[in-house]
């Protein structure tokens, strides 16, 4: 899987796109382990001070009084999502101290969608339903079909939109400082059948990608109960994707006068 991803490049992708404005621009356009960029999750809502009367009425968006003894039902209202600044590398809350911390999180920036719920480092933040949306504008990937030095490709969708890649999150306290660190990891599938992705990484090694979303499944994913999550867990259609070798500026220098 990368190690590297691009960071969407104007503030009003996000809002367009994802509907949330970072305050700012993340510093890190080209995204590796360990730096500073964020992820989007649900908006947690706040208890209700008075409770709900009993077998309410319901208004439905025609404008026609349903009541609950008629089982009608209205559509649940958009979720409300918002931006968080976090760290690319899983820190669990349980570690207990900042070194740990920095060398965990080298080795956490992604989880395996088949053992998200067992694995130590993870289980605790998707048991808690601590799951994200990364955005992203593209991810590299290192060609190794011809042998030799690897070959760095961008990948990116085909019409050139960003992507939503599912996450979980972690929040951890510096025992010693107190200070709060917040991060992410992304999710990956399999992509051994993938006509794109299986060219990509090492020969005879599992082919891994990034647990891209579509766009209209951002809020279920937010929200939807465990049991339930896996089931965003999809390949991205190959048709949809764009692969182009990364061009080294050496390969561009001027030949002739200076060789």
């Amino acid at each position: 899987m990368s190690f590297q991803y691009e960071n969407l490049a104007q503030l009003d992708l996000w809002t367009s796109f994802f509907k949330v404005t970072p305050l700012e621009l993340p510093a890190e356009r080209q995204m590796r382990p360990r730096r500073i960029s964020g992820f989007i999750r649900a908006k947690a809502q706040p208890a209700p001070e008075t409770a709900v009367p009993a077998a309410p009425v319901v208004v439905a968006d025609a404008g026609a009084e349903v009541t609950a003894e008629s089982g009608g039902k209205k559509a649940a209202p958009p979720v409300e999502r918002e931006w968080v600044t976090a760290q690319w590398g899983l820190v669990p809350a349980w570690v207990k101290s900042a070194s740990d911390a920095r060398l965990r999180s080298l080795k956490l920036i992604e989880a395996r969608n088949e053992s998200v719920s067992t694995t130590q480092a993870f289980r605790d933040a998707w048991l808690a339903g601590q799951r994200c949306i990364i955005p992203i504008q593209a991810f590299y990937e290192d060609d190794l079909r011809a042998g030799g030095k690897p070959i760095p490709t961008r990948i990116a969708r085909v019409d050139g939109e960003p992507m939503g890649v599912a996450g979980v999150w972690s929040r951890w306290q510096d025992p010693e400082t107190g200070a709060e660190l917040m991060s992410y990891a992304m999710l990956t599938i399999n992509a051994n059948s993938h006509a794109l992705m299986r060219r990509y990484q090492h020969p005879g090694s599992e082919k891994r990608m990034p647990a891209i979303l579509g766009e209209g499944t951002y809020d279920a994913w937010l929200t939807a109960r465990q049991e339930k999550a896996r089931e965003f867990m999809r390949a991205y259609p190959a048709n949809w994707m764009l692969a182009n070798p990364v061009e080294n500026k050496k390969d561009k220098k001027p030949k002739g006068l200076f060789d």
